[in-house]
Parts: structure tokens; C-alpha cells; sequence
């Protein structure tokens, strides 16, 4: 087993339950963790053996790019996505942070954290 990491993505969108917040639009970052079998890629050195980390990438800028209300439908749309499409993936950690949240004060971001393992 191993992990892949695609840390501190950023984008622009439009997710927020308020609607100013889907007018608008924010600041968001995404740190994704995938586990796999990286055995086979250690020994071969093949990229048809690992995590194609455009592939991951791209799951991500989807469905960042569909408007949501909670940063939690978010990451979850974002592991539905990855575990469908990437067969190789056993397990994967999306952690979500929105930039400035409408919350009346001081605040860097917001964050959520979700993991899902493929069901067997």
C-alpha cells in the first residue's frame, strides 16, 4: 500500500448556502490523500501501474466547478468521483477549506474533512 497527495489546490467558485456567497463566489483550497497498491509502479516504473495524478486533478476541477450549498455534498461529490472513476483507489481523504467564511468575524477558512474507503 501507499499514498498519493495533492495538496494546497486552489480555485475559484461559487458554493454557499447564502446567496450572495453563490453571486459572488470564493476562494477554496483542496488537499486530497488516495491510498493504492503502488507496489507494481515501484518496481516497474510504469504509469499505468499508479494514480494518474491528472486524472485526480481533473476530479476535482469537476466537480469544484458545480455549484454546492455544503462544502460537505462538495468533498463528497469530489470521493464519489474518485472511487468511480479510479479503480485503483482503495481509500481517499478530501479536506476542503473555504477561504473567508460569511460568518461575522475573523476567520481564515472553514474546513471539512472526509474519508471513504471502497466498499468490498
Amino acid at each position: 500500500m501507499g499514498k498519493i497527495a495533492l495538496e494546497e489546490l486552489e480555485f475559484f467558485a461559487k458554493h454557499g448556502v447564502l446567496t450572495e456567497e453563490q453571486i459572488i463566489g470564493n476562494r477554496y483550497r483542496v488537499d486530497v490523500e488516495v491510498e493504492a497498491d503502488l507496489e507494481k509502479a515501484a518496481r516497474n516504473d510504469k504509469v499505468e501501474d499508479t494514480v494518474d495524478y491528472g486524472h485526480l486533478y481533473n476530479i476535482i476541477k469537476r466537480e469544484i466547478d458545480i455549484p454546492a450549498k455544503l462544502l460537505e455534498h462538495l468533498a463528497g461529490n469530489i470521493l464519489n468521483g474518485i472511487l468511480a472513476e479510479i479503480p485503483k483507489v482503495d481509500s481517499a481523504k478530501v479536506v476542503l477549506h473555504k477561504y473567508n467564511p460569511p460568518i461575522g468575524g475573523v476567520c481564515k477558512w472553514s474546513k471539512i474533512t472526509l474519508e471513504r474507503r471502497r466498499k468490498v
